[in-house]
């Protein structure tokens, strides 16, 4: 699936059909200002339209935040690379994020999460931010946007 189409995770869809959900935060492996992750309950996880409406402008400035960490060895973002699986803002303005590195073996991994973790704590209104980070799904360049192919001169 390309980065860019419409029915991609990672781009806000706003509508009360479709609602962002909680993605699962494992706690051993959620990095954050060590409060625990938001509960799944069927009256927590799904948004009403309004509430995802008043969001999306908090969960705009959070791409925004993404789109300033790039990889060290590759001169993307890390949003655009792909990296970002899941993004998720819940009523309490606590962010949760799924990533991926492109080699599980990054050596920068400590130092990309930790930037994550602060960009996205610096947006306004953010009032946590915890992160996962997984391997399964492996990265591969389909994963890239657009504007990464064309940055990396691969279209």
């Amino acid at each position: 699936m390309s980065q860019n189409s419409p029915t991609d995770i990672s781009k806000p869809d706003f509508t009360a059909e479709k609602t962002p959900v909680n993605p699962p935060v494992n706690p051993e492996n959620a990095v954050g200002s060590g409060q625990e992750p938001a509960k799944s309950s069927p009256e927590r996880d799904v948004l009403s339209a309004e509430e995802a409406r008043e969001l999306a402008p908090l969960y705009s400035d959070v791409v925004l935040a993404l789109k300033q960490v790039y990889d060290p060895e590759i001169p993307v973002n890390i949003y655009d690379l792909g990296l970002i699986y899941e993004l998720y803002i819940d009523r309490d303005h606590r962010v949760s994020i799924t990533m991926t590195f492109t080699a599980p073996t990054c050596p920068m991994a400590d130092e990309v999460v930790a930037e994550v973790q602060r960009s996205v704590e610096d947006v306004p209104g953010v009032s946590d931010c915890h992160i996962e980070l997984v391997f399964e799904p492996a990265w591969d360049q389909s994963m890239l946007s657009d504007e990464a192919r064309v940055e990396l001169g691969l279209d």
